[in-house]
């Protein structure tokens, strides 16, 4: 049995491994830092998230995402395109809703974290990650605002996760976390 190589497009190995896009990566690394410690921020500092109201914010938004379910438009004569799968609304139903004060800070503390990772790029594939996770929960939750924009930015930061932080704590951060030189200089 004979083995064969694919060569990676110099295009890809550019945008993931080439130091001179780490400008680029910053500049994206840094807007979508800095929309996730926006968001953070402001339900940090909302009663409804977290507070003497704790769980409110997320209730309303479980709330919501229910009546976007097929159930919601059962009556209805034509077919139903529901905003939020069955499936999900059962992990909302099951996961989330019984638990609003733990998701609020999950929530709240997670997009802040998020942030603060992008802008001064720690982990930052980690980072980006974890916002691509929350971005696509908010989405399958029926809500799309900025998240898709948010997801693909996301997508590429996890992509190009070795040269996006490299002005940033990642060339400090990285060797010693995985004991290589990834980011040389």
């Amino acid at each position: 049995m004979s083995y064969i190589t694919i060569e990676e497009s110099s295009l890809s190995h550019f945008l993931k491994n080439d130091t001179r896009i780490a400008v680029l990566w910053l500049v994206v690394r840094v807007y979508l830092g800095w929309e996730w410690l926006q968001a953070g921020w402001g339900k940090f500092n909302n009663p409804a998230w977290i507070g003497d109201n704790i769980g409110q914010g997320i209730g309303g938004f479980v709330q919501n995402a229910l009546k976007k379910t097929a159930d919601a438009c059962a009556p209805a004569p034509a077919v139903c395109h529901a905003d939020v799968q069955s499936w999900y609304a059962a992990f909302l139903q099951t996961f989330v809703q019984p638990y609003p004060e733990l998701w609020s800070y999950l929530i709240t503390f997670g997009e802040i974290a998020v942030g603060i990772g992008l802008i001064v790029g720690c982990l930052t594939g980690l980072a980006a990650f974890f916002g691509f996770t929350m971005n696509l929960n908010f989405m399958l939750a029926g809500t799309v605002s900025t998240n898709p924009i948010m997801m693909v930015l996301a997508i590429l930061l996890v992509c190009s996760w070795r040269v996006a932080g490299y002005w940033g704590l990642d060339q400090y951060v990285l060797p010693v976390v995985f004991r290589k030189r990834y980011l040389k200089r």
